[in-house]
């Protein structure tokens, strides 16, 4: 069996170091917003080269927490991809903002900056930009659109740490940069997580109160905020995988490569780097008119795959009466063709030619 992520070898490979943390932790019992989570915030800051970083609950959250400190509310639109999980536009519904979605680019399947610039009205009070699958947005496009208009940037980074953009990391660029450590994300804890970046003292000290029930000083409570602090015992494991973290983005785009070498006299077309931004491959996603038998071919050798994503937001029955006569022709498309292999750090050589030798057989 080839799994699409493999945790285990994963852990295996950090035991020693993980272990010893964790009982460190467990001994000093600070759980909540404890030294880790402190730690972890300045680490994140000297990584990403910006001047702050709030810790929260998961990627979700981030979304959330940001478009609160944004002001972002009822009767406002957010314009963000339709190609992406559902959690970008939950988190625009949960402030009560309007999603719009517009189309991506067919190629990198980003959202169409020519497609941003042509849905702002008078209403927009923000871009949400999806690195999808690890591959930079081409925000040297976007920014000077959105500041043109006066308009926030939230990037949503879930699929993206490490990537940027000539050393300028995804999430640097706009107000706010929304990152998730699921466990299959390129930086990962061992269960949710999440992290928002800013450039601003005032939203992150809104982003602190928020995430702590709206309270900035010990039972006083300035407005209703959320319980969405990140764990201690996941800040230990997310430190631990941020020291690993350009290593583990290097031997991403080994196996990209790899893939691109034994794939590329297949008529499938393989996942386009745009050379604006540097890729860290979250995922290794193709296009094929034969998609499906490709997978049933994978799965019947167990070999990990996954369609990201069957059904683009603006078809999704939660948004229907919202988007009954939204028509998104590329994204749509995209949807009917995309597959993802299996993609992570600990996969082989032998691995990935086993299962490109069963594509090419199917």
């Amino acid at each position: 069996m080839i799994p699409m992520v493999n945790l285990r070898q994963q852990y295996a490979s950090n035991k020693q170091e993980i272990d010893a943390a964790i009982l460190d932790a467990l001994a000093n019992t600070q759980f909540i917003l404890g030294p880790n989570v402190q730690a972890f915030e300045r680490e994140s800051t000297d990584y990403l080269g910006i001047e702050h970083a709030v810790t929260c609950a998961s990627g979700t959250d981030a979304l959330h927490l940001a478009l609160r400190a944004a002001g972002i509310g009822p009767g406002d639109e957010v314009i963000t991809s339709p190609f992406t999980f559902i959690a970008t536009a939950e988190a625009i519904r949960y402030v009560g903002a309007t999603p719009v979605f517009v189309d991506i680019d067919p190629q990198t399947f980003n959202i169409d900056v020519d497609c941003v610039e042509r849905a702002i009205t008078p209403n927009t009070r923000a871009v949400m930009p999806v690195h999808l699958f690890g591959q930079p947005v081409d925000m040297t496009r976007l920014m000077p659109v959105c500041e043109a208009h006066h308009i926030e940037v939230i990037e949503d980074c879930a699929q993206s740490f490490g990537a940027h953009i000539e050393g300028k990391y995804t999430g640097t660029f706009g107000s706010f940069g929304c990152f998730s450590f699921y466990p299959s994300k390129n930086l990962n804890c061992y269960g949710d997580g999440g992290l928002v970046i800013t450039h601003s003292e005032e939203h992150a000290a809104n982003l602190r109160s928020l995430r702590n029930h709206g309270s900035q000083a010990q039972y006083q409570h300035d407005r209703i905020g959320y319980n969405s602090r990140l764990d201690e015992l996941q800040a230990v494991i997310l430190r631990i995988n941020l020291q690993h973290i350009d290593d583990y983005n290097s031997r991403r785009r080994k196996v990209a490569n790899l893939y691109n070498q034994q794939l590329a006299a297949t008529d499938i077309t393989l996942p386009f780097e745009d050379g604006i931004g540097h890729h860290v491959y979250h995922q290794y996603t193709l296009l094929s008119s034969q998609r499906d038998k490709i997978i049933t071919a994978l799965r019947e050798a167990q070999i990990g795959c996954a369609i990201y994503y069957p059904i683009p937001l603006h078809k999704q029955p939660v948004f229907a009466d919202d988007c009954k006569d939204v028509t998104l022709p590329v994204s749509e498309r995209i949807v009917q063709e995309c597959f993802s292999l299996p993609m992570n750090p600990e996969l082989t050589a032998e691995q990935i030619d086993t299962i490109c030798q069963t594509i090419k057989q199917a």
